[in-house]
């Protein structure tokens, strides 16, 4: 009897290296999208690639040569294309790797391809090259504001950065953001904007809400659709915090966009029809990302749905890939 694979299963006995690449700058929470994608694939199929690995320099020769991180002289980019390609193709490599908290090079490591690999950093889509290996990608572009005060607490808790060195970079790195790293988010599958929440900026800090709009443009490859299912009654009669959900047009310097915008907490039934529909349409059991919680926030719930996107590409170049 003929049994069915599962989507998972699929991908697993596949040959193809499916790419995601997320950029942004350094600080702007790019791991926390892809977050789903790592929980409902699993370690066994998911690597990640952090970017900040192929610096060129240590910490203090940058400073000695005063350059920063987000200039692509200080990055090893020829390298990095390297290794990609060798991933996609399926094979090892040695991977270098950076110590945040020294701002010096350990010793490289042995790095296995796995048949999903995220990409994240500071150049992820800077290079015709590296945008031909990326099959899925995404620029996370948090308001300013946001994105200096979660780089200030970040390097200042994790990375051992005096205030006044953070400060000092904060300003130092502006040029090069706008020059190199910025403009990449015309070359990206899907914009992630990060605000503050209209319900008290103070969310942020407290209870991790934010204002999240997903920016694309209209699908072309839709090859399933999912619904985000909401109980009006529910809603009406017990729902405890504050939330919006909106629909708008967004600007970016290269396209007008569409911009699915969530703000605040909803219940965690809402998302988990939305949970179930993506189950449904991929046998991937179970997606419970947020099981035993009562409310999510904007983000949960942008996580979830551009996991859907990124398996929506994937399904369609495994059937592309099937077809041919």
């Amino acid at each position: 009897m003929h049994q069915t694979l599962s989507f998972k299963e699929i991908i697993a006995r596949s040959p193809k290296v499916f790419i995601i690449g997320v950029a942004g700058d350094s600080g702007s929470g790019k791991t926390t999208f892809t977050n789903a994608i790592r929980q409902i694939f699993g370690p066994d199929m998911v690597v990640t690639i952090t970017l900040d690995d192929y610096h060129k320099f240590d910490r203090e020769e940058r400073h000695r040569l005063n350059i920063t991180p987000l200039h692509p002289d200080a990055n090893n980019l020829t390298q990095l294309e390297s290794d990609v390609t060798r991933l996609k193709e399926g094979k090892a490599i040695e991977k270098p790797v950076y110590n945040h908290a020294s701002g010096t090079f350990d010793s490289p490591v042995p790095f296995p391809s796995k048949k999903i690999i995220i990409l994240e950093g500071l150049h992820t889509l800077f290079t015709p090259t590296l945008r031909s290996l990326v099959d899925f990608s995404v620029f996370v572009d948090p308001d300013p504001e946001v994105k200096y005060e979660w780089k200030r607490q970040r390097d200042l808790e994790q990375r051992g950065y005096s205030s006044a060195d953070v400060d000092d970079e904060l300003i130092h790195r502006e040029t090069d953001y706008e020059a190199y790293v910025k403009p990449q988010r015309c070359m990206a599958d899907a914009v992630i904007q990060v605000k503050y929440s209209k319900y008290g900026k103070n969310l942020g800090t407290v209870k991790n809400i934010y204002s999240i709009s997903l920016l694309q443009n209209p699908m072309d490859q839709t090859i399933r659709d999912i619904a985000l299912s909401i109980d009006l009654m529910s809603l009406l009669s017990f729902h405890e915090s504050n939330f919006c959900i909106e629909f708008s047009d967004a600007k970016i310097e290269c396209a007008f966009l569409r911009a699915l915008t969530f703000d605040g907490e909803m219940n965690y039934d809402t998302v988990r029809k939305l949970e179930i529909s993506i189950e449904q349409q991929t046998g991937l059991h179970p997606i419970s990302m947020f099981e035993n919680r009562k409310t999510v926030n904007a983000t949960d719930i942008i996580q979830l749905i551009l996991s859907w996107r990124i398996i929506n590409r994937r399904i369609f170049l495994q059937e592309n890939y099937v077809r041919s």
